[in-house]
């Protein structure tokens, strides 16, 4: 990976940032113009992709203390991270987002879009079909064996959710459900009745579009 020495002025994340606007950065040179600077082991972008990691798998449970184990990241950094993320969430929040239909959740994850690997999402939904949460539950080959039932409901119960919406992107860009999909979808579809809880769809993506397993009368 390229150090950001390395990069020519226009592809550094501020002045990118400056030209362009924030909608051209991915996630992790967002939070590269938040640090501002890296330390002498660890690049600024180096340091960012490791702590978009952490914040993808916590989603809005995280707290300053979840990345203090980073090499680089100490009190001050782990504080200005911390208290971005809650002025944005008390602004734009995923909590109270009501949705009328499962895709409309789209704008929640679609910055997943572009990662490099399979990122399998579960979001929260309450009775009120207010979007209470998004998470991470597994990060490479969607298959059976990483999204266990009891990986991806666990939370969604201690929340008292009444729905889910999973989802996950392709990183090739294709949106057509292989069969691991499809075989993926029934088993949490079965396991979330017998928990009391309704699976409203599960949702293939990539940054320029989705298929629905809802709007295709897939589930």
């Amino acid at each position: 990976m390229k150090k950001i020495k390395d990069l020519s002025a226009s592809e550094r994340p501020r002045e990118k940032l400056l030209a362009k606007g924030p909608k051209f950065l991915a996630d992790w040179e967002l939070l590269a113009v938040i640090l501002g600077r890296g330390t002498q082991k660890n690049d600024v972008l180096a340091l960012s992709k490791k702590i978009v990691k952490v914040i993808d798998e916590k989603g809005l449970d995280f707290i300053a203390e979840d990345i203090l184990h980073i090499d680089g990241i100490g009190n001050a950094k782990a504080a200005s991270i911390s208290a971005s993320l809650e002025f944005v969430r008390r602004r734009i929040k995923p909590e109270g987002h009501k949705i009328e239909f499962p895709a409309d959740i789209f704008p929640l994850i679609r910055h997943y879009g572009d990662r490099k690997q399979e990122h399998f999402l579960c979001a929260s939904v309450n009775g009120a079909n207010e979007v209470m949460n998004v998470r991470v539950v597994t990060i490479g080959l969607v298959n059976k064996s990483q999204v266990h039932p009891r990986e991806v409901f666990a939370d969604v119960i201690a929340e008292r959710a009444s729905a889910v919406i999973v989802a996950h992107n392709h990183p090739h860009g294709a949106l057509q459900p292989s069969n691991e999909d499809i075989q993926v979808t029934r088993r949490l579809k079965e396991a979330a009745k017998i928990l009391g809880l309704k699976l409203l769809d599960h949702i293939i993506f990539n940054s320029k579009g989705y298929h629905s397993f809802a709007e295709k009368g897939e589930l």
